[in-house]
């Protein structure tokens, strides 16, 4: 009896691998069917490197999403990927023009110099404080550029009967003209991401606080699916969107089921816990640091100039406590895990780097995003042993660390 259950247990343990993926993208107003295309490419080119079978299928049903099956490691998975979507609120915070550009820049930069937060961030990573000083510093020679061409057409208004009014029409033809080069230059962009988290001091606008209530429910949903791991992946701006999520969960109650696993990537959680009405984030962070049901791992590059890299985003907002558990945080190592000539490709193209993550690597490590998400391991049994990255930043640098 006893050799019975134990070959059908090992059968269970062969059969199908079932597993809900739910991403949150960051500050991005590009439709979701932008995450298919990249990980319909990205995971074939994964599989073709490292030896397994990764297929796409369309998903059916209300929300945006594609359906995984893998063969790996000589076991069948099948997994929901579900996009969980804002980039409706992304597009409406963007609709502001050039003259309302140039007023949330100022209101921007208020906020983060007049709370002391410009410069703890610049002590903590140089990195994505550069990435945040670009689109201000961009944003001011556009606008110096288009006042010395106004200034030089009414300059030479006596000799060729130029007014002033033209002058005006020319200091907004160089400002348009920079506006429509935007989709290389990303200023606009940029400025619209770091002032839609700073015009609220860090409290989350309303309009996000309802998506949130609309993702918890989307998470309990794939807790109630009979699915074998729930994942939950935040990425850039969605990585403190998830942190807000699952610690709603948290204090909700988590249902008995399959395991709850979080993976950020990229992250910049401190450009929005170290403003001073962050409580809430602040509160989430070290809820979800103290749970010993949730698995989290936190993985970031030091190449990654967008991203505040192997910063741990509980300790360093300040919101530690001696019952911490979680991130287990760790680096993708993109110099080490992409090829000298892949390296030398991707290396100066700062915004594709910041999506590498969730790209395929030709020398991969012990971070594979295929095998994560499409994979016959739970987050927490693949990295079970694995210690934090040994150059970790746990020091808290946050000027503000009162939690709601």
């Amino acid at each position: 009896m006893v050799e019975r259950v134990t070959r059908l247990a090992q059968g269970v343990e062969r059969g199908t691998y079932r597993r809900h993926v739910l991403y949150i993208p960051g500050y991005d107003p590009f439709p979701p069917r932008r995450y298919r295309e990249l990980y319909r490419t990205e995971g074939a080119a994964q599989a073709a490197i490292s030896g397994y079978d990764l297929t796409l299928k369309s998903r059916p049903g209300e929300t945006y999403g594609w359906h995984v099956q893998a063969h790996i490691d000589g076991r069948d998975i099948e997994a929901e990927v579900e996009v969980l979507v804002w980039s409706d609120l992304v597009k409406s915070s963007m609709t502001r023009g050039i003259a309302g550009t140039y007023v949330l820049l100022a209101r921007t930069a208020w906020v983060y110099i007049a709370s002391g937060a410009l410069f703890r961030l610049v002590r903590l990573r140089k990195g994505p404080m550069i990435a945040a000083l670009y689109p201000a510093v961009l944003l001011l020679l556009q606008g110096l550029l288009a006042l010395l061409a106004g200034a030089l057409t009414v300059w030479l208004a006596p000799w060729t009967g130029i007014d002033w009014a033209l002058g005006a029409g020319v200091v907004w033809a160089v400002l348009a003209g920079f506006r429509r080069l935007d989709r290389r230059l990303y200023v606009y962009y940029l400025m619209h991401d770091f002032a839609f988290t700073a015009l609220g001091g860090g409290v989350y606008p309303a309009a996000l606080e309802e998506r949130l209530a609309d993702f918890r429910a989307r998470v309990r949903t794939a807790l109630a699916s009979g699915v074998k791991e729930v994942l939950l992946v935040g990425h850039s701006s969605g990585v403190h969107i998830g942190v807000s999520v699952l610690a709603d969960l948290i204090r909700e109650g988590l249902p008995a089921g399959p395991s709850l696993s979080f993976l950020s990537l990229g992250q910049a959680v401190p450009m929005a816990s170290f403003l001073p009405g962050a409580q809430r984030l602040r509160a989430d962070l070290r809820c979800l640091s103290e749970c010993a049901e949730v698995t989290w791992v936190d993985v970031t590059a030091p190449s990654d100039g967008c991203s505040f890299a192997l910063c741990d985003p509980v300790a360093v907002s300040g919101v530690a406590t001696e019952a911490q558990r979680w991130p287990l945080v760790i680096s993708a190592s993109f110099t080490q895990t992409l090829s000298p000539e892949r390296w030398r490709e991707l290396k100066r193209r700062f915004f594709r780097l910041h999506f590498q993550y969730m790209c395929a690597f030709d020398r991969p490590g012990d971070y594979d995003y295929f095998q994560i998400t499409a994979g016959p391991m739970s987050l927490r049994k693949r990295y079970r042993r694995r210690n934090p990255s040994a150059s970790r930043i746990t020091k808290p640098f946050s000027p503000y660390r009162d939690a709601a």
